[in-house]
């Protein structure tokens, strides 16, 4: 497994006219570029595909912090949408991105969570630039 790397100060929306974003309260302090969850609270936490006895994060993923927050702010959380700041230039378009073990991070293969976070995709310029194309389907968001 390898971990996707994220650049915080580069994440942002490639067109977000076209994407489906949504506002949330931070139960813990979050960083912009983290893939985060829905904790039973109905605050954000950070994500990971660890099955552990105390929660079970990865049915909850919600999407990509756009904003960092500290533990009661609010951010917006991309859904649905291409997304710059990750680094995917190695990989092929159309690569499937995965919820990884690594707290708020995407993953390169699954790791057994079956968590689908998104694809990499091709932006329709003269020399494509890959980005991470997030999408959330929360029916696939499911214990293995």
């Amino acid at each position: 497994m390898a971990d996707v790397t994220v650049t915080a100060d580069q994440v942002g929306l490639v067109d977000p006219i076209k994407a489906y974003v949504k506002s949330y309260k931070c139960g813990e302090a979050i960083t912009k570029g983290a893939i985060v969850a829905m904790n039973t609270d109905g605050t954000l936490m950070i994500a990971d595909s660890t099955d552990g006895a105390v929660d079970y994060k990865f049915e909850q993923v919600q999407g990509v912090a756009l904003q960092a927050g500290a533990a009661g702010a609010y951010i917006d959380v991309c859904q649905d949408g291409d997304v710059y700041g990750f680094s995917v230039s190695g990989l092929n378009a159309g690569a499937i991105l995965w919820l990884s073990q690594t707290a708020g991070k995407l993953a390169t293969t699954d790791v057994g969570a079956t968590t689908y976070v998104g694809r990499v995709t091709a932006l329709p310029t003269p020399t494509p630039t890959l980005v991470v194309r997030i999408q959330i389907i929360f029916a696939e968001a499911k214990a293995a």
